[in-house]
Formats: C-alpha cells, sequence, structure tokens
C-alpha cells in the first residue's frame, strides 16, 4: 500500500515541513507537497519524522522465558518507542549455539515480530563454557553478531580465540564485560555511597573496566572489532577512548538508565533500581555523557530486559538484574537530555539511528529516498506520564515510572506497513 506522511518535519529541512511518499516498503519521494490517487494519507501536522530508531541490544526472553515477555510483546513495547530495528541477545533457553537452534528462533522471530529483528549468536556454548561455537554455521542459519550478553568471557584465551574467528567471518564481537574474579559478597548495586547507606553489598567498576582493558589489546592483536555492552564506568570511559586514540576497532553503547540515573538516585533498598552494570557514581554518569558527546562512546541502546512482577520486588538482594527500555528510551532522552540543552536533537537521533547503523554496517537509519521505509514520528510538545497504560511489554519493572516525558511516539513504520499508531 502507498502511503503519503505529509507536513513531516525532517532535521536536515531546518524546520520546513516535507511530505513522504513510500510505496514497495522504500521511501520513493521526499517532496514539498506530495499527492497520490490511491495512497493511504497520514497528515503528522508538523510532528517529527526521522530513521526508525535502532536498538543494538534488546532481551526478547522467547524461547524458553515467554512469563517474562515474548517476540510478539517485545517487538510491541519496540514499536511504540519509534524503533524498527533491534537485536535480541542469546541468553534465552535453549541458547540459540547451534545453526539447529538460530533457525528455531528465525521461525519464531519471522511469525511473530512487528519490527526487523536481528538474532545474536553466542561467542561460546552454554553462555558460559570455554567452548567456542561454530561461527560460520550460526552466521548461515542467521545469526547477527556474536555475544554471550549477561556474562564476561572469563578466559582471555576463549575470547582471543573468538576475535579471530570473527575477523575470518567479518562479525563483530559484542561483550557484556564482567570479571567474576572481582565480584564479592553476591554485589547488589554499586560500590560507593549508597550501598553503604542501605546496608547493601556493592559491585567495584573494575568488574568492567579491567575486561575492557585486557580485551581491547586482544582486538588490537587479532584485528577484530569488539563492540562493548553497557559502559557504565569512568575508567571504562578512558580506557575505550585511549584505544580509540590507538586505532584500535573498538565501539561502545551506553544505556539511556545510565545516562538519566545514579546511585544517589535510588530512595531505598528497591529492586526497580537493580541492573548489570549497576547505576554508578555522579562521576561516572558524567563521564558517560562526555563519552558520548566526544564520540569516545558511539550510540544509545536499552538493554530492555523484562523480568516478571514477583522477580522485580522486594529487596534487591535476591532480586533479578535489569529493566526495560524500549518504551521509554526516545521520550525520556528528549525531555531530559534535548529540552534541557546538553544535547541537540539531531545528536540524539543521530546517536539511536545514524550510529547503530554505521557500526554494525546496516542498510538502516537512513532517512532518504531509495532507503527502507522505517520511521518513527514522534510528537514533541504534548507531555505524557510513563505509567502502566504506557507501557506495551509483558512486564513494567521500570524505575521510571510515574515520569512525565515529552517526545512520544506517535506513529512508527516499518517496511512501509504502520506498526504503532498513538490512539486518539
Amino acid at each position: 500500500m502507498k502511503i503519503v506522511i505529509k507536513h513531516a518535519t525532517i532535521l536536515s529541512e531546518e524546520g520546513k515541513t516535507k511530505d513522504i511518499l513510500i510505496d514497495e516498503g522504500k521511501i520513493q519521494s521526499i517532496e514539498d507537497d506530495l499527492s497520490s490517487d490511491d495512497a493511504h494519507i497520514i497528515d503528522v501536522e508538523g510532528k517529527l519524522v526521522v530513521p526508525g530508531l535502532i536498538d543494538v541490544h534488546v532481551h526478547l526472553r522467547e524461547p524458553g522465558f515467554e512469563y517474562k515477555e515474548t517476540i510478539a510483546t517485545g517487538t510491541a513495547a519496540a514499536a511504540k518507542g519509534g524503533f524498527t530495528t533491534i537485536c535480541a541477545m542469546p541468553n534465552v533457553n535453549p541458547t540459540p549455539d547451534t545453526a539447529v537452534k538460530m533457525r528455531q528462533i528465525q521461525t519464531l522471530i519471522k511469525k511473530d515480530a512487528l519490527v526487523k529483528v536481528k538474532q545474536y549468536a553466542p561467542i561460546t556454548e552454554l553462555l558460559t563454557t570455554d567452548q567456542l561455537t561454530d561461527q560460520e554455521s550460526l552466521i548461515e542459519a542467521g545469526a547477527f553478531a556474536f555475544t554471550n550478553d549477561g556474562v564476561g568471557v572469563q578466559t582471555a584465551a576463549t575470547m582471543y580465540k573468538a576475535m579471530e574467528q570473527a575477523v575470518k567471518n567479518n562479525k563483530p564481537i559484542v561483550a557484556h564485560t564482567e570479571d567474576d574474579s572481582l565480584l564479592f559478597d553476591g554485589g547488589a548495586m554499586h560500590e560507593g555511597i549508597r550501598n553503604k547507606a542501605l546496608g547493601l553489598p556493592g559491585m567495584t567498576q573494575l568488574t568492567e573496566s579491567t575486561q575492557i582493558a585486557r580485551d581491547v589489546l586482544l582486538a588490537e592483536a587479532t584485528g577484530a572489532h569488539y563492540h562493548i555492552c553497557h559502559v557504565s564506568a569512568k575508567e571504562s570511559v578512558r580506557v575505550i577512548r585511549d584505544a580509540k586514540r590507538a586505532g584500535i576497532k573498538v565501539t561502545a553503547e551506553v544505556t539511556p538508565h545510565h545516562l538519566l540515573l545514579s546511585e544517589m538516585d535510588i530512595p531505598s533498598d528497591d529492586a526497580l533500581f537493580k541492573m548489570n552494570p549497576p547505576l554508578r557514581g555522579k562521576e561516572d554518569q558524567a563521564a558517560l555523557l562526555e563519552g558520548l558527546l566526544d564520540g569516545t562512546i558511539d550510540m544509545i541502546a536499552t538493554d530492555h530486559a523484562p523480568h516478571s512482577d514477583k522477580e522485580k520486588s522486594g529487596s534487591m538482594l535476591g532480586a533479578s538484574f535489569g529493566i526495560i527500555g524500549s518504551e521509554t528510551a526516545f521520550p525520556l532522552l528528549y525531555t531530559h537530555l534535548v529540552k534541557t540543552n546538553k544535547v541537540t536533537l539531531k545528536q540524539l537521533v543521530d546517536w539511536m539511528t545514524v550510529k547503530p547503523a554505521e557500526v554494525f554496517n546496516l542498510t538502516e537509519g537512513r532517512l532518504t529516498v531509495g532507503a527502507p521505509a522505517d520511521l518513527a514520528c514522534f510528537n514533541l510538545e504534548a507531555e505524557k506520564v510513563i505509567d502502566e497504560q504506557y507501557i506495551h511489554s509483558k512486564s513494567s519493572n521500570t524505575p521510571f515510572m510515574g515520569w512525565n516525558v515529552y517526545g512520544n511516539t506517535y506513529i512508527t513504520i516499518v517496511d512501509g506497513n504502520v506498526v504503532y499508531q498513538e490512539e486518539k
């Protein structure tokens, strides 16, 4: 079906509105005044239209943990947030560590996904062993890249060999960096000020930064593209900055919650504030934003991690790590970074579209004629509150419940099909 989007505000047009013609899943034209007798007209009345957002770090939980999230509900949450391409982590059950299991997940994605889903494969079998997966067969079965997200690769030799294979296969190694030997006493939050006040065991930032320091040298030796998940510590930012200056092929992401919150925002022993890596100090929070602004950190990714109410209630001590983020990422960042003049709107959009597309060599992330018709439209003027009705995920574990936000999604389009539209 042809679609004409009327009166779209496009960043590249300096405040002018344009019309966008979509047909056969592509952007066919961007002009001042378009019309088509056989097209469905959507008048967005001057609202912002950007390339569909790209999230390189989500957890869809299916198969194995459908009580938390499914491919259907997780992609509905992504569409609600303006995301048109998401990359799903492999810590599901069974984990897709063989070609057969990978094809099974691809079948589920094809059947139920509302947005484009690129599926990660694990670096090692079962995510926790030192036995490398067969990268070539997994790529043939549809693997997007390789990660053991949720656990760090503990052995340097394992990471080195995985990087060697990844270079041969022209795929990135995507790392959750966490040195288990530096985790003490079952840490539940950052080792800093608030954990002592709350009487909770802490997690030092060294668990993250020391493994990054190890791995960037391995990446230099092998020539691998090494991408770091959810950077949280100022020491990590420093190591990544130095590695980039040395010409090492390293890229990195940061989450909205690490940009907007620190340990000092944790009011009590509340499981909704438990995440891995944890909310760190104010200096770490400032370093993350500085790293984004100077290009040390390349992009923003949500680490959307749904859990049941039971898993996220009570004390942090027994609770699961992680919060959801697909629906709330853009409005939270627009409200608290753009409207406060800490970053520009173009910078925010680039970190959530252009940069992930460039880093991972995706065809998406562009608002140009001939590009895939993956678009997100945001209402920058209307204010909404994040509440149960706002959330489309199967889970609602977020510390941002009750926050007021601007920049809410109006329409999301994937390959020329409307997959989300705000109810009027």
